[in-house]
């Protein structure tokens, strides 16, 4: 199927085009002349299948550097000069409030330090109900200050109790619902944190550095973040994964321990597609709460994915509204043989989190593929399975449906190659 890929997209413009499901192996001795462009196209499909997860499919375009249409610029030209400093300087005002209120709450408190660790997680009383009560709050108020003036909420059977318990630091919970050792979720952008930060507030893997930023360093310490430095080589250094461990055991067990959320991908994506979970947050073997983030769009996709941090945030804060939807999973207890085996638990999690809201999963191999086509038209068109059923769909570029029997099509517009769209079905 990779050669017959190759084919299509070593073929000239303004050529009739070819029959995707039909190759002819004698044709590449025809076109001798057309070796580099082979080349060409073959470095395209795999800078395509190994990036699809980063392209912005907006309409501001790869890296957020498209020609934006002239309705686009008129629209971009007035929320740069009156929503861009608003909100500015709300934003910088409730950060500001945020970190005088846990300057207040932490003063005359020491820090609890173990193990080249740092924070006030472990305040009780007023301070650390002022300090959690405060938090969620604010937080809310800078998503509904982007543009985030509701968020839908889906909750999966036992999943509202849960969400409800992680709320609730040092109460009791039932023998039934044991408490979950880490919320983990799908990273798109910084703004998951603000909206977990604005649910259950937990603590969160950052970088050693994030506790020296100003302003924000205080916070972090207060959220109970757990620092990691890769780069330490010492005797006693437990690493990433060790660490993390260690803080979901402490959760699972401490029924007063504030909740941990992991981004067991790593890294932040288009929303599209789920990366490859690191094990991270399942070798501790403790269950786990699988939450989902979706950010509609229409303009601009608030992903952080291919784009500057910088160009991010105005677009953002020039996009009147936004929207975000919010999946959560029941609890998650894993068997004997996910316990003995964290990486089929990450496997078995990250496959359920894709089924519930039809996530592409498969990124770079293709595993599990059994039918991909290259359409040179988004219109509607007759695809033909290899059981000879035909299904009419009308595509759109950022349209993704979930059909009838399981069956998954992700509609995949490709930023490299403009005159056509990847159509990966998968049963």
């Amino acid at each position: 199927m990779e050669s017959e890929l190759k084919e299509l997209n070593s073929k000239p413009a303004k050529t009739q085009q070819p029959d995707p499901t039909h190759y002819d192996a004698s044709s590449k001795d025809d076109r001798p002349l057309l070796k580099s462009d082979s080349s060409s196209a073959e470095n395209i499909q795999e800078l395509e299948k190994k990036f699809a997860a980063y392209a912005r499919n907006d309409v501001y375009g790869p890296m957020g550097r498209g020609k934006l249409p002239l309705k686009e610029k008129l629209f971009l030209g007035i929320a740069l000069v009156t929503l861009l400093p608003l909100r500015i300087i709300l934003g910088m005002t409730i950060l500001v409030v945020y970190y005088l209120i846990c300057r207040i709450c932490t003063l005359f408190s020491a820090p609890n330090q173990e193990e080249e660790q740092e924070d006030y997680a472990h305040l009780g009383g007023w301070r650390r109900a002022v300090i959690v009560r405060s938090g969620r709050f604010l937080s809310r108020s800078l998503l509904f200050l982007v543009g985030f003036y509701w968020i839908n909420e889906t909750h999966k059977e036992d999943s509202a109790n849960t969400q409800e318990n992680l709320k609730t630091e040092g109460t009791n919970q039932s023998e039934k619902q044991e408490k979950p050792g880490a919320i983990v979720s799908n990273h798109v952008s910084y703004l998951d944190i603000l909206y977990h930060m604005s649910s259950s507030f937990p603590s969160f893997v950052a970088k050693r550095s994030v506790g020296k930023i100003p302003l924000v360093g205080l916070i972090s310490k207060c959220l109970g973040c757990v620092y990691v430095q890769r780069e330490s080589k010492s005797s006693d250094f437990k690493g990433v994964a060790g660490v993390v461990t260690d803080r979901v055991l402490e959760v699972h067990q401490n029924k007063s321990a504030p909740a941990i959320m992991l981004f067991p991908e790593g890294t932040t994506t288009n929303g599209d597609f789920l990366l490859p979970f690191k094990t991270g947050a399942f070798l501790a073997k403790a269950p786990v709460v699988p939450v989902i983030l979706r950010y509609r769009y229409q303009r601009f996709s608030p992903a952080w994915d291919s784009i500057s941090g910088v160009r991010h945030v105005v677009f953002l804060l020039c996009q009147f509204v936004n929207h975000m939807e919010v999946t959560w999973l029941p609890l998650y207890y894993p068997s004997q043989q996910e316990k003995d085996d964290p990486k089929l638990y990450a496997n078995n999690v990250r496959r359920l989190m894709a089924s519930e809201v039809c996530i592409y999963y498969q990124l770079v191999l293709l595993k599990g593929i059994k039918f991909v086509m290259l359409l040179w038209e988004l219109s509607d068109m007759s695809l033909k399975s290899l059981s000879t059923v035909t299904m009419k769909v009308r595509l759109g570029p950022f349209k993704k449906m979930c059909y009838p029997n399981q069956l998954k099509i992700n509609v995949i517009p490709l930023t490299v190659i403009r005159c056509y769209s990847l159509i990966v079905i998968e049963f």
